[in-house]
């Protein structure tokens, strides 16, 4: 696009989208109409591009491809982008996730409406940035950006403690970031570069791997959020738009796994290991901890924002089992908790929009008047449950066996978390869906209309068609996985050698 490729597309495309609706004047229905349009058509055509990136994508090498590099500041800073195994279907997933989100919003966003779409584009521009980045400087400025638009959907079209879940969302997850700048700086000054590639095959001295994985750490770990840094996950969630939620816990979440991935185990391996003992300790809490906090809820998005945390800490464990099975399904059971986390925001979306009420005890017996609306929570709820069968099952079930090869006891308590699960997603479902209908607000509810079926249909289809046939992601990131598990594995000396480098001397002494 425009001379550069097909990533430059994906990130340009809904740059382009919002571009047109600024320009559209009025605020008449016609204009708000034209608004949701353009929004639509420019998410299906990044998703169609997407698509197009996925078939020309080759499953059988650990390199990185379609890579595209301009000169940018000079002296080692560049623009360039490119995906492997572990980012390729992070990309899909946020380009798939988008349409969805516009589907969601558009009978309930009615302020704003043009700036509300705006948002969303440039949101879905920055995100897909962040995973095709392969130079520092580039990820993160999309790696912050990406909170100036967030801050806005909640800040703006959120419910009534809307100030204060975006003020709290922005200021954690901007101080976690800037001990990640520092330590940017520090990987510049050491290499001379911020390119990803060469970074990857530098071989940082143990001290300073040390504080560098730290300061990546404090970004990434509020970013997920692991335990405890958590608490501004289950505000932002309840006070932000249905589409809001579906993108905080859909992608914006799986940014700190993928950073974890991308720079923490491949660059500071050394670092990785030192700290694992104490990520399987902070994941297991995460766990346990979330699993009862969230049994306890008597607010649906609470309840369902705590199980992200949860399901999150079952993927920092695999990533730091640091072998095969354990990366794979962290990743597996980021993308598909994706999906999963984003369906049931819209479910509770759909009673939402009906109600304008998130307390569970405003529901109970709608399968009387809502058949359709049970089926499709039944299934998010049961892979959300980690049933077999469903897409969330997968996931849940490497990271576990990677865990008990690693050692029992993360694994055993991490067994704990499942049957929390079972427990606080039965709880919702049971008292939501089933029960007499004797509220007479709920009597005259109506079943899913044509456009909500079209929004959790494709999802009801991905959950199980991933939980009978996950080879096509298994496959995708197998080779990329391999490469970090050996240069996660071997001593430092080996470090490069494993990703395929010649071997610098040593950094950082």
């Amino acid at each position: 696009m425009f001379g550069f490729g097909i990533l430059t597309g994906l990130v340009a495309l809904p740059l382009i989208g919002a571009a047109f609706i600024l320009v559209l004047r009025g605020d008449d229905e016609a204009t708000r109409g034209n608004a949701r349009w353009v929004a639509l058509l420019t998410t299906l055509v990044t998703f169609v591009l997407a698509l197009v990136a996925w078939g020309r994508f080759d499953t059988g090498t650990s390199a990185f491809q379609l890579i595209e590099s301009k000169a940018w500041f000079g002296s080692g800073i560049s623009y360039k982008l490119g995906v492997d195994g572990i980012s390729m279907p992070f990309v899909v997933l946020t380009a798939f996730l988008m349409p969805f989100c516009i589907l969601a919003s558009w009978t309930s966003i009615h302020m704003r409406v043009r700036e509300y779409f705006i948002a969303f584009l440039v949101l879905e521009a920055l995100m897909i940035g962040v995973f095709c980045s392969l130079d520092l400087v580039l990820f993160y400025l999309f790696f912050e950006g990406g909170l100036i638009p967030m801050f806005l959907i909640i800040g703006i079209w959120g419910h009534d403690r809307r100030i204060y879940a975006s003020l709290k969302f922005f200021l954690y997850t901007l101080l976690g970031s800037l001990l990640m700048l520092l330590a940017i700086m520090k990987m510049y000054g050491v290499a001379g570069t911020t390119d990803i590639e060469v970074l990857l095959h530098t071989p940082f001295a143990r001290s300073t791997q040390i504080w560098l994985f730290l300061a990546f750490f404090a970004s990434f770990a509020v970013k997920m959020p692991m335990w405890p840094v958590h608490t501004w996950l289950p505000d932002a969630h309840v006070e932000a738009p249905t589409a809001g939620s579906v993108i905080l816990a859909g992608i914006l979440l799986k940014m700190g796994g993928y950073g974890f991935l991308r720079f923490s185990l491949p660059m500071f391996p050394e670092a990785s290991h030192y700290f694992a003992p104490l990520v399987f300790a902070l994941s297991v809490i995460a766990i346990v901890y979330t699993s009862l906090v969230a049994l306890v809820q008597v607010n649906m998005k609470k309840l369902i924002a705590y199980s992200s945390i949860a399901h999150m800490g079952f993927v920092t464990m695999g990533i730091f089992t640091m072998n095969q099975q354990g990366i794979q399904g962290a990743v597996f059971l980021m993308i598909s908790h994706g999906i999963i986390s984003g369906a049931l925001f819209l479910c509770v979306g759909v009673v939402y929009d009906r109600m304008h009420s998130l307390e569970i005890a405003s529901y109970g017996g709608l399968v009387n008047r809502m058949p359709r609306y049970a089926l499709a929570f039944m299934v998010f709820t049961m892979a959300n449950v980690g049933l077999p069968g469903t897409s969330g099952f997968v996931g849940e079930f490497l990271t576990m066996i990677a865990a008990f090869e690693v050692n029992t006891w993360v694994a055993l308590i991490a067994t704990l978390g499942t049957i929390l699960a079972a427990a606080y997603a039965l709880f919702l479902y049971r008292r939501v869906v089933f029960g007499v209908l004797d509220k007479a607000s709920l009597k005259t509810i109506l079943d899913l209309n044509t456009r909500e079926i079209v929004m959790l249909v494709p999802l009801i289809a991905l959950t199980l068609y991933y939980g009978v046939h996950p080879a096509p992601i298994l496959d995708a990131s197998q080779a990329t996985v391999d490469g970090v598990v050996r240069a996660v594995s071997l001593p430092i000396s080996e470090h490069t050698a494993a990703l395929g480098a010649p071997v610098p001397a040593t950094a950082g002494q």
